[in-house]
Formats: structure tokens, sequence, C-alpha cells
């Protein structure tokens, strides 16, 4: 019966796309010759819908947030990372994942509705592309694309994907979660293109031969607002926070006491997501400071490139192991202008918690290092123009002193290299409870936690054993 159910409603759920988009092509004219002609004939009857998602840090990328007793417009603008660094300076690439349109300096509008992306995240044709390095906009004429490639990315038709708009989906929402950082699997671990028809080993909820889930079953959006906080951007775990809890809450493990105990105190993902990037390789290690020389591009045993003249040497890691640390949900954050020591590792993020803290929980997370320029005279790290800029000239000095000034920071004139470090948290790639880590993963003498690290003289599970005796 529930088969059946499942496969009457999926038959329904086709029926009603079916019947949206022909009511879609019935209202929706062209031709259109730019996103934005699209977005305003979508405004026509969705014109709240429009209000509402100007209002959502998918459009602003920026949300007020409590740092240090003091509220902060925190976002990408003023965060910083050890991937492409920072947003300013380079909006033309950074923002070709914008659900916006035209977003290619500081004088973009903000308050203009049909700067609204709606087919990013609304195509059901998967052939809606957006130009890499053009600032949001969509592929009019066929371009090549790698430059020097041979290959060719086709033109948009804006009418056609406009009369088949309909819910979103993990293709969606992954053209740009998928692919940050620069590529596709390269930045979070637990989110890449296997994820889009994924089996129930790569992630139980997402599986094609299972729930075969989209994104918004869990992040379900109200006005657009679709709840959930990347540690990269956050430092509050308040509002749009969003849990394994959610759906799983109470006592999950029916009869396990010890396993609904454990989850007092250990976060679901721990023992569900025993590791991440499964099927493609994530990136662990980034090294600026090795850019800009005319060195051979070789290749690790997983097939990815170890170097690239225009970011420096890479390190990458495949079915990787979290690193564990206690989180209550909130995050120690570096900032644009923030300062650092020279010589020690500068954490641009990291949970804040303990085992002390009744609100912590055990938690897994990718842990991405890297080497990034600094000014050695102000302590501060550098904004560097790498779009147009950079990866044109090769100048760190030109580069970082027109970044700083985009970003209206000090800068020296000096470069130097420093060690940075984030945090990113592992929610996705659940495995099936048959393939969750058992007792022996974590505790005895090939465990995989490091109790020291985490608050405990020695493995917890030992000293309950010597008490008992």
């Amino acid at each position: 019966m529930r088969f059946f159910s499942f496969a009457l409603a999926l038959m329904i759920g086709a029926s009603l796309a079916a019947d949206e988009a022909k009511g879609h092509a019935a209202y929706v004219k062209g031709p259109f010759a730019s996103g934005p002609e699209v977005t305003k004939a979508c405004l026509t009857c969705h014109e709240k819908h429009g209000a509402d998602f100007m209002k959502t840090v998918h459009w602003t990328w920026s949300s007020k947030q409590n740092r240090n007793g003091q509220v902060v417009d925190l976002g990408k603008t003023n965060a910083i990372n050890n991937f492409c660094l920072a947003l300013v300076s380079n909006e033309p690439r950074c923002t070709s994942c914008h659900a916006g349109y035209g977003w290619k300096d500081s004088k973009f509008d903000f308050s203009k509705a049909e700067n609204i992306d709606c087919l990013v995240c609304h195509d059901t044709t998967g052939t809606y592309k957006k130009i890499p390095t053009g600032a949001g906009l969509p592929v009019l004429k066929d371009m090549e694309w790698p430059v020097g490639s041979g290959k060719t990315m086709k033109a948009v038709n804006l009418e056609w994907v406009a009369q088949r708009v309909g819910k979103t989906s993990r293709a969606t929402c992954g053209s740009c979660h998928f692919f940050g950082g620069g590529g596709d699997h390269v930045k979070h671990g637990d989110l890449d293109s296997s994820l889009i028809k994924p089996s129930k080993s790569r992630d139980v909820h997402m599986a094609v031969d299972g729930q075969n889930m989209n994104c918004t079953d869990c992040h379900k959006s109200e006005n657009h607002v679709i709840p959930g906080k990347a540690l990269s951007v956050s430092m509050s775990g308040g509002g749009q926070t969003l849990d394994c809890s959610t759906c799983h809450a109470g006592t999950p493990h029916r009869k396990n006491p010890i396993l609904n105990k454990h989850a007092q105190r250990v976060a679901c993902q721990t023992c569900h997501i025993p590791s991440f990037s499964k099927e493609l390789p994530t990136k662990v290690w980034w090294d600026w400071s090795e850019a800009g020389k005319d060195t051979p591009v070789t290749k690790d045993a997983l097939g990815m490139p170890l170097y690239d003249k225009m970011k420096g040497a890479f390190r990458w890691e495949k079915e990787v192991k979290p690193t564990y640390a206690w989180h209550n949900g909130t995050v120690e954050r570096y900032l644009l202008g923030d300062t650092l020591t020279p010589g020690q590792v500068t954490y641009l993020n990291r949970p804040v918690g303990s085992r002390k803290d009744k609100a912590s929980k055990i938690t897994p997370f990718k842990i991405m290092n890297g080497r990034q320029p600094y000014d050695p005279e102000t302590k501060q790290l550098i904004v560097a123009h790498l779009f147009g800029g950079y990866w044109k000239h090769y100048d760190w000095v030109k580069a970082s002193a027109d970044g700083m000034k985009a970003a209206g920071l000090p800068f020296s004139g000096k470069v130097a290299f420093t060690d940075t470090r984030m945090f990113w948290k592992v929610n996705h790639m659940v495995v099936p409870k048959g393939e969750a880590l058992k007792c022996a993963d974590c505790h005895g003498p090939k465990g995989r936690m490091d109790w020291k690290d985490l608050g405990y003289p020695a493995d917890p599970s030992k000293a309950r054993g010597a008490a008992k005796k």
C-alpha cells in the first residue's frame, strides 16, 4: 500500500507539473532578449513573491547577526575564506551564483525586482545556464567554455525555459551549492553533483532508489525564506537554523536508550555520516603563495590537479573521515578588517562549544586549511582583486592594492602569506542506519575520536568500565 501510494503521488505530481507548464505557456510569451525581461513577465503575476525574495539572504547575501554584543551585517560581502578569498572586487565571477542579474560591482541595484533571476531556481528543463564569469547573466549565445577547451556552452532559449518553470530540485539548488569554491565538489565536501541522482549509500534521504527527497523537503521555505545556515557566513544559531531534530524529534532510536542518551550530546550527523566526499574528492588544502609560477600541472592518484598557475597548489581527499568538535550552534569569525597574529594559524571561523556546555554536541566537520595573503604591517588578511586583476598580471602587490581599496581597507604595500583554517559542518551524505557508526568506531583502541581534544582525559567508555569494576 505504501509503495502504491508513493507511485500514485509521483504520477499525480508529474501530471500537476505538466498542467503547470501548460499554464505558464499560456501566460508567458516571448521572445525574451534578457533575463530581466523574463522576470518582468513573472512579476505580472508574482509581484508579492518578488518582494518576499528581495528580503532573503539568497538576494542580499547578508543578514543582521550578533557579534560580541553588537549587531552587524554579516554575509559574503564582509567575510573572507581560504578558497577564492573574498567577494569584493571579484563580483562578476563570484556573483555568477547570485540569484540575480548583473551584480558586477558595488553599484548593483538591489531595489530593482527585475534583477531577480527566477529561472535559476525554477528551471525544470535542465537547459538554463549562467555565464561562469558573467555576473549572473544567462548564456544568450553559444560560447566556448572553458575558454580554450573546444567545448561549447549552448545558448539558453529563455522563452522555452520560462514557459516550463516549476518547483525547485536538487539540480537547481545544486547549480550553485554543489559548485562553491570555483567548481564541483571543491568547497563543502558533503555537497556535490553526485547528489543529483544519488544511491542510498550516497545519501539515504535524496536517494533515487529510496526516499528521493528534494532539498526543500528539509529546507522548507516560507515566503521564499529557506531555513539553514552555513558556518562560512554565520555566527549565531538562532533564526533560520535547521537541525535533524526538525524531523527526527524526541527519542528516534526507539528501544535503544543508550543511543537516545548519546543523542543528547552527540549530533545525529556524527554517527550517521561516517564519511563525506564519497564519490568525488574535495579540496582540503589551498596554497595561494605558490600561484603565478609556470610550474607543470600534475595530478594526484584521484586524478585531481595539484597546481594551477592562477590559484596555486592544492590537496584533495576522498572518503574523508570528519573532524569532530563540540558545537552549540554559534561561531567565532574573522571578518574583513580584523587583525591576526603572525606565525599562528588564523581561524576564519570556528565552532563554539565545550564538554561543559550542555547546549553543545559533538559534531562532524570538514577542515579546510590554506595559505593566503596578508599585510604584515596592518596584520590584516588581504582582499585580492583576482578576476580581471591578479589572474591577468600576476602581481600580488597590485592585486592587493586594488582589492583592499575596493573593500575600503588600508594597505601598506607589502604582501606576505599566512596559514588559515576553516570549519565546514557536515550535514549531508547520510547513510542507511545499517551503515551508521557502531560503538567500536568511536570507542576503543581503534576509535576515531580524539578524546583529549574533546576535553576528556581518556576514552569515556573506559572510565565507565573502570567505575563498574
